[in-house]
Formats: structure tokens, sequence, C-alpha cells
């Protein structure tokens, strides 16, 4: 059985000019090299975020990274669509990005001043080759903690996240992330950090 991923940004305003990645063949065995180094980069990814390292956080994407969590809608099952077209609560570049990670060193970062205490926890990961050699397609399954000051109540997310990883140099690089949060409606008051 050969599952069928096509990673692509065509309904992002943003990311319409992102290159495709389609997943080759059966989902890679876990002691498959590029599986354990994938599994590993998800790990310690997660590390970085949960210790809000931003700036070696931004030292894992490429150049042309594309960051995007579309707005999910409920509609019927033959509707043919489960995201609000050229809708998200993240549409970013590496520009982007950066200017949120600058912005948390500043005085008018208000929604993580006090910082979010946060935890992401990371399972049901699989990767797939795809038909660049340097690339691989990783799904994986990703629930965020956050609790905030002392009084409000703690908050979660739950999503499926499609990262394309990239060698460069050496060693693997995010070059997209596509995010699907599993509640039409977040319930938190904002979402200023990144899952």
């Amino acid at each position: 059985m050969t599952t069928q991923i096509r990673m692509d940004s065509r309904n992002s305003p943003l990311g319409q000019d992102a290159p495709t990645a389609v997943a080759v063949g059966r989902p890679l065995p876990f002691t498959d090299a590029r599986h354990l180094a994938a599994h590993q980069w998800v790990v310690d990814e997660a590390y970085l975020l949960d210790a809000q390292d931003y700036d070696a956080w931004l030292d894992l994407l490429t150049d042309d990274v594309h960051y995007y969590m579309p707005v999910r809608v409920t509609t019927a099952l033959g509707a043919g669509y489960d995201t609000a077209p050229q809708m998200a609560h993240f549409d970013e570049d590496r520009y982007s990005l950066s200017r949120r990670v600058a912005r948390f060193a500043t005085e008018h970062a208000w929604t993580e001043d006090p910082p979010s205490r946060v935890r992401h926890h990371v399972s049901n990961v699989r990767t797939f080759a795809t038909d660049h050699p340097e690339e691989i397609l990783v799904q994986s399954a990703v629930l965020l903690f956050r609790s905030r000051g002392d009084v409000h109540e703690a908050g979660l997310v739950s999503a499926g996240r499609e990262d394309l990883l990239r060698l460069v140099d050496g060693g693997w690089r995010l070059a997209r992330r596509h995010i699907a949060v599993d509640e039409s409606v977040i319930r938190m008051q904002n979402l200023a950090i990144f899952l």
C-alpha cells in the first residue's frame, strides 16, 4: 500500500511559489537511517521550542521555509475541503518568522511577557522518501501544552504536522511545515508561539 502525501502551498497566498514535495512509496522503516535522523530532528526541535530558544530554532530553517497553518472548517463529507480558502492562522516565510522571534526580545511582546510555559509532545512520527534524494517528508502529531501566569487555565492545541526536511550543508533543515489543527476554533486567547 502506497501512501499519497502531496505537500504544497497552492492555497497559501505567501507560499504559492513554494516547490511541492510528493511522498514516494510506503513509510520508511523505523530502522532506516533517514527515519532515525528525522525523528531525532523533530524531538530536538521540540526541546528548543520548549526552552524558547528561538534563535537556535531559526537556524534549523531553510532560507525558503514556508510555515503554514490554515483555518480548519467543518464541512459535509462530500465537500472536498476542510480548510477555509486563503485563510490561515499562520502563513509565514523566514523573514516574518525572524521578525516574530525578534519581537519576543522587546517590551512590545505583551502576549509573551511573562513567557508562556510550553511543552510540545511529539508522537506518531512517520517518514517518507520524496522524489528529491536530499528531502524527506515527516508526518507527526503534536500536542502543545501552554500555561500563562498563575490564574489562567492552561491551554492545549492538538494538531497533525507535515514537514519537509531538506539536507543543507550536512544537516537537516525545515523547508515546509503544514499544520492541521484538530479543532476549528482554537480556544487560547492568543497563539504567539510556534507549533
